[in-house]
């Protein structure tokens, strides 16, 4: 059985997670809007991954006996002022997912729930590869700047990204 402290920073987690996946299909639909299919497809696997996230904690709090109580998602942003602004926004959230799961493993760890404790160790690691995968992004968008021939190569290698 779950602890309660656990039970609710659990069920917080899965909206972070709910909302990150929101969050990656309003930038999606913006790329795509702004006629960006690579960097949209990009942006469609991260909202699924992210989704796939949620899914993953939602079943541990059932096989805890834990309750899942969803909450309502917020609405996120619909608009950025380039590729660049919003690859960097979407690092910027990736980082308060980190300190979320940070804290959430750091109560697990003070309430001496191990199996939660050991379950978080994969979210720890799968936040070092999400923040990598933006800053990697970040950094070719730097390079090219708005030079047009770049992003259009960029674009082309972003909507070839493998699914998970």
């Amino acid at each position: 059985m779950l602890d309660k402290k656990i039970e609710k920073a659990l069920n917080d987690q899965i909206n972070e997670e709910l909302f990150s996946s929101y969050l990656y299909l309003a930038m999606s639909a913006w790329f795509e809007d702004q006629n960006w299919r690579g960097f949209a497809r990009w942006m469609a696997l991260q909202s699924q991954e992210e989704y796939g996230h949620a899914m993953k904690i939602y079943h541990f709090v059932l096989e805890r006996g834990g309750k899942v109580e969803l909450k309502a998602i917020a609405e996120p942003k619909k608009e950025w002022k380039s590729v660049l602004n919003a690859f960097e926004e979407a690092l910027a959230h990736e980082e308060h997912i980190t300190k979320c799961i940070n804290d959430l493993t750091d109560l697990a760890i003070k309430t001496k729930d191990h199996a939660t404790a050991i379950f978080l160790q994969w979210f720890v690691t799968e936040q070092v590869e999400e923040e990598a995968n933006a800053t990697e992004m970040i950094g070719k968008l730097q390079l090219v700047k708005d030079a047009s021939g770049g992003l259009f190569m960029i674009d082309k290698e972003a909507g070839a990204r493998a699914a998970g």
